[in-house]
Formats: structure tokens, sequence, C-alpha cells
């Protein structure tokens, strides 16, 4: 099978054209050069993604502007790469009679949406969860998504919908989480709720591309699976490690060892079952499989993420954080 790779030089583009590389022809596309990226070009410019997609069968779309580009790109940069590129992909891709389409989105869009109100229950965060993004970056993917459904409904192009949750291995973009945590303190406890490791993440990606045809369209929460239920919700905004330690015993020992701290309080829960079940997607790495794993004395990071390692966002270095906030 010959797939399309958008976004073959960041981190999960480069982790699936490593990882699919020795089963499938693969084409990896990207902005930028890289040694994954065999198509350098914008797939705003919609002769570039007409040219990748010849004889192309499937697509995997992860580029994109992230997050930490909301202060230093425009809105209209924004709504050209996400929306617009995202656009001629999905219509390029019907004329090459592509029959399967992933689309990488992000749990940001739910943006709003994440944050309880007050003293409030954490949220329970799954497919039917109403988003309400809080900026470009959730606005443009929200809109790209829609562009999928509308092209599925239009054109019968399988297309699957990925909301990943934080795999990126920069520093939290937050001072005062950098400043009470050590960093990989910090991305062990967001595995409860909002983490995935990223080997899990391009399992998730594989898993979809062999569904599509079946299901035809669909939107899931790729993150790892949650140790807490709904009847955790209101103790983890204000005894979370009571909650952690009835789930997962064996993390307190650890953490004491480590003199690493528990979040005192949590606000949102991200479920990935509905993914589990229709896409027969089986993370490997959750929080009690963190804590065996720190426990043998192994790595935080799985060995694909090590050997991406931290790529960046800009190619300059800001000084009061990995990225500039809005």
């Amino acid at each position: 099978m010959k797939i399309l790779v958008t976004g073959s030089a960041g981190h999960l583009g480069e982790a699936l054209m490593r990882t699919l590389g020795t089963r499938h022809d693969l084409l990896g596309a990207d902005i930028k050069p890289s040694a994954y990226t065999q198509a350098v070009g914008s797939i705003a410019e919609r002769a570039f993604v007409r040219d990748c997609l010849r004889g192309v069968d499937a697509v995997l779309h992860t580029a994109t502007l992230h997050k930490p580009h909301v202060a230093t790109h425009t809105r209209q940069d924004f709504i050209d790469t996400n929306i617009s590129g995202t656009l001629n992909l999905l219509e390029e891709a019907v004329l090459a009679g592509v029959k399967s389409f992933v689309f990488t989105s992000t749990t940001s869009t739910y943006g709003h949406a994440l944050n309880p109100v007050g003293a409030a229950p954490a949220v329970w965060v799954d497919e039917d969860l109403v988003p309400v993004p809080k900026n470009i970056y959730g606005v443009t993917k929200i809109a790209a998504e829609s562009l999928c459904d509308l092209v599925h409904r239009r054109d019968k192009l399988p297309c699957l919908i990925l909301r990943t949750s934080r795999f990126f291995p920069e520093a939290d973009d937050h001072a005062g989480i950098r400043e009470a945590y050590d960093d990989t303190n910090t991305k062990a406890n967001e595995y409860l709720y909002r983490r995935v490791e990223l080997d899990d993440v391009v399992s998730a990606h594989v898993c979809a591309l062999e569904r599509a045809a079946a299901l035809g369209f669909g939107r899931y929460v790729i993150s790892a699976t949650t140790p807490f239920t709904k009847h955790d919700l209101a103790a983890l905004r204000t005894h979370a490690p009571e909650v952690v330690r009835r789930h997962v015993p064996a993390y307190a020992e650890e953490y004491a060892r480590r003199d690493w701290k528990m979040f005192q309080d949590i606000g949102r829960v991200y479920d990935n079952s509905r993914a589990r079940r229709d896409l027969g997607w089986q993370p490997r790495t959750d929080f009690a499989a963190l804590i065996e794993r720190l426990q043998r004395g192994g790595d935080a990071r799985s060995e694909l993420a090590r050997s991406i390692g931290v790529k960046g966002y800009h190619e300059e270095v800001f000084e009061n954080g990995p990225f500039p906030l809005e």
C-alpha cells in the first residue's frame, strides 16, 4: 500500500515514517526538509498536493500549525495550513481514488469545555463533549474536522479523525508548573488524564488505517487509558493523590523515592474507550505501566520517542518558556 504522510518532519510524522516504512511504500511530505521527507512543499498549494497524491492508496494527515505557533503566526497562516491545506488534501484524495484518510486532530479543540467551573467536578472528556475552541488553533482544527465530515458524506471518502492528547517532549508551557515540578514528574502525572505515549499514537493511526473503510467516518479521543471512572470526578478536584493511590497504589512509593509530587487538583479526564472499542486499539502505556517501567529502572519515554528526541516548534529560543504564549 502506498501511503502519503503529511508533516513527515514533525514528531508524529517521523514516528509514522520510521514505523511504517518497512511495511509500506511511504511518501513523506513537509514544508521542512528532513531525512523522512521526500516531497518538500506546502499543503496549501493545490498543485503540490496533487503531485503527492499520485498513486496513493491512503493518507495520514499530520501536518499542521500547532498551539505553540499561535503567538508567532497569523490567523491567516493557520487558515491556510490547517483549513485550506486539509481541504486540498481531501478533494485531491477523492480525485486520486484514495481509499482511506486519517486526520490527526487534537484534544485542544475542546478548549474552554475542558475547564470545570469553580468547585465543579472534573470534566469527563469523550467524543460527546462539545468543543469550545479558545484560540485559532482549535478553531481551525474543528473546521478541518468538519471538512472531513463533509467530504465523507458527499464523496464517500472513508475518513477517521484522531483527537490526540499530549505526546510532545517539550517542557510545559506554564511557568508555574515548570517551577513546581520536575519535567518528567509532570509528564508522568499527565498519563493519568491527558497524555499519550508516541508509539501508542502511531499504533492508533495504524488501527485507523485498517478500520477506515469499514467505519466510514468517526472521531476518536487518543490518550492513555485512565484508571479513573466518572465516580472519581468530584474527588479529583481536591484529593487527587488519594484517588490515584486507590487505583495505582504502587505509585506512592516510587514517587517518594524520586521526590516527585502528584497534582492536588486534576480538572479533566480523557476517555479513550470508544477508540479502543471501534478501532481495536490497544495502547500499551498507561500510568500503572509507566510506574512499573520506572520501578524496573526504565526510561519514562518509549524507545521511539527517545530516538526522535526534541524537535521544537520554532527556530529561535525563547527566554520565558518553550514557546511564547498569546
